[in-house]
């Protein structure tokens, strides 16, 4: 359905809604509703949500909708999509932000005549180097594409007709994408190992120019002459939850550290140290028990790690027994070890480090 037929519809709306308003005035019991400001043709669907506003080939109209994105809209408002048709932002686009804007542009009937040959497509450009590409047609630097007059209605229909004049063009200019990039931050208020995207990617675009060499009208090789961007790409950004204590790690310098922590929905004090032992018996002792090997080795921080990267714990084996991961200021840790801490201080963890001995042991 095209935005004409639902203008008036919501016209038809507002003369129903007009009469209602007035007898509710007579009533004393009129509760006002305002339109879009400065949107005459505005109309209103229910729902506290953003204005989003259709252009349909020069026609408007503006809602208030719910809908998460661009595909949604559409389809609420039952505006359909045509193959050919073009719809800016993309579909899947999320509407972010009120005041939202929807273009449609639609396909309309093109020949492009090449020669003796006539391309014949449905096209949403207006642009007709784009219009030619789209026709799988190579245009050079140099060529020109310009209207003709349409003298066979009866096969184009109402089509608008082009002809391309080869000038023997040797430099081509071929518009490309720019992949965007994607960039992950802490983010101390989300819950560790959750993910949000701050910010959706957008891919850039670029000029690139080439040389072309061609016989008999047909390309045989191009050459890279240079390129330009004509717009950056967006990265995408995307927010992993992190702990707070990934702030303040415990260090060297630091022999104790101390932080909060959420242990079974209750929040607890922890007292980290570390100390600075020969961990091969340990690790005999639990690898049958935990199903780990029994090596371990020194990250280039310090911290001793086993096979898979768990930073090496001691604690109290009655609230974290062996082979428990746990959260450290160092990372991922698996409890393998305790001490005489454990009595006195249960929730306390102590850290195998090589910063003492430093003879990676």
């Amino acid at each position: 359905m095209r935005l004409s037929r639902k203008i008036e519809q919501a016209l038809g709306l507002v003369i129903a809604l007009s009469l209602v308003i007035v007898f509710a005035v007579l009533l004393g019991i009129f509760s006002r509703q305002t339109f879009a400001e400065g949107d005459e043709d505005a109309t209103y669907v229910a729902g506290e949500a953003k204005y989003v506003t259709f252009y349909d080939n020069g026609e408007k109209l503006t809602v208030k909708t719910d809908a998460k994105t661009v595909g949604e809209a559409l389809a609420r408002m039952e505006l359909t999509v045509n193959a050919g048709d073009k719809v800016e932002p993309e579909m899947d686009a999320e509407i972010n932000a009120d005041n939202f804007y929807i273009n449609i542009y639609r396909a309309h009937p093109v020949v492009i005549q090449d020669g003796v040959t006539e391309k014949y497509l449905m096209s949403a450009s207006y642009d007709v180097r784009a219009i030619a590409r789209e026709a799988g047609l190579t245009v050079y630097d140099g060529d020109e594409i310009t209207p003709v007059m349409n003298t066979n209605f009866l096969e184009m229909g109402v089509a608008n007709v082009y002809r391309l004049t080869r000038n023997g063009g040797r430099t081509i200019t071929v518009e490309e994408e720019i992949p965007f990039a994607e960039q992950t931050v802490k983010n101390y208020n989300l819950a560790p190992g959750t993910q949000e995207v701050q910010q959706l990617g957008e891919m850039g675009k670029k000029k690139v120019y080439y040389t072309v060499q061609y016989i008999d009208g047909a390309e045989v090789s191009r050459e890279f002459i240079s390129e330009e961007v004509v717009k950056a790409p967006v990265a995408r950004v995307v927010a992993v939850g992190a702990s707070m204590i990934e702030m303040h790690p415990l260090t060297a310098s630091m022999g104790v550290n101390r932080y909060t922590v959420t242990v079974n929905g209750s929040t607890v004090e922890r007292k980290e140290t570390y100390y600075d032992l020969p961990m091969s018996g340990v690790m005999r002792l639990v690898a049958g028990t935990c199903g780990v090997s029994a090596t371990y080795s020194v990250r280039a921080d310090g911290a001793k790690v086993d096979a898979d990267g768990y930073v090496l714990v001691a604690a109290n084996l009655s609230r974290y027994p062996r082979c428990s991961v746990v959260e450290t200021s160092l990372g991922p840790g698996k409890v393998y070890d305790t001490g005489g801490f454990a009595a006195s201080n249960p929730e306390q963890f102590d850290l195998a480090t090589d910063w003492t001995n430093r003879d990676g042991r």
